[in-house]
């Protein structure tokens, strides 16, 4: 961060976005992850604990999932080809199931099972909660439309959890990008079950077969 702040040299991250300069907490950075392959991390520069964190749902916070869609292009550049944008995905941890107390989205591709239980209940998602079933693990899904993200995923889940037991530190989230019969948008997942980062891809090999 320093070197970015200094010289606007990124390194070692792909990229650093500070809205406000003089501010070193006021954006985030693009980091390719360790394991290699097409895998991006997205981190806050703000000290944010993960998705449990209030401060995600202020009403000035940053739309951290949007910033990471747009980041997808990325993705291309380690593949070599483009990906489409119904096999790109997104991913939240929880706390139960994460490396580190720092929050981070993970941009990969869709692993196959996800991309064709997404496709199968496609039709059936609307503006409320749904049950979909990825390799027999249950996620509650729901649509956000428009060719880009509007909505605050984390806000989405605090408004409105879909079993008002729990609280947002017991979810994982998943978004997937999706071209619907009435036009581009995405589906969010949201699991108490498996962590939504394994149902994501580093290869992008379902993305080849994706329209």
């Amino acid at each position: 961060m320093i070197d970015w702040i200094s010289r606007h040299d990124p390194a070692p991250c792909a990229q650093v976005v500070l809205p406000d300069p003089g501010h070193a907490d006021s954006g985030y950075a693009l980091l390719a992850d360790r394991k290699g392959g097409a895998h991006f991390l997205l981190i806050p520069t703000r000290t944010i604990s993960g998705i449990e964190s209030p401060l995600l749902v202020e009403p000035d916070a940053p739309n951290y999932f949007a910033f990471a869609w747009e980041a997808r292009s990325h993705l291309a550049d380690v593949v070599g080809h483009g990906v489409p944008r119904g096999a790109v995905g997104l991913a939240v941890n929880p706390p139960s199931a994460r490396s580190q107390d720092q929050l981070h989205i993970h941009i990969e591709c869709l692993n196959t099972a996800a991309m064709r239980a997404i496709d199968a209940a496609s039709d059936h998602f609307g503006t409320g909660w749904a049950v979909v079933r990825i390799g027999g693990v249950r996620f509650e899904a729901r649509r956000l439309m428009g060719e880009h993200l509007q909505q605050n995923p984390f806000e989405i889940l605090a408004r409105n959890l879909p079993d008002s037991g729990r609280t947002p530190g017991d979810y994982t989230l998943l978004l997937a990008g999706r071209q619907f019969r009435d036009g581009p948008g995405f589906v969010l997942l949201a699991g108490t079950e498996r962590a939504a980062e394994l149902w994501l891809d580093s290869s992008c090999a379902a993305a080849r077969a994706t329209p």
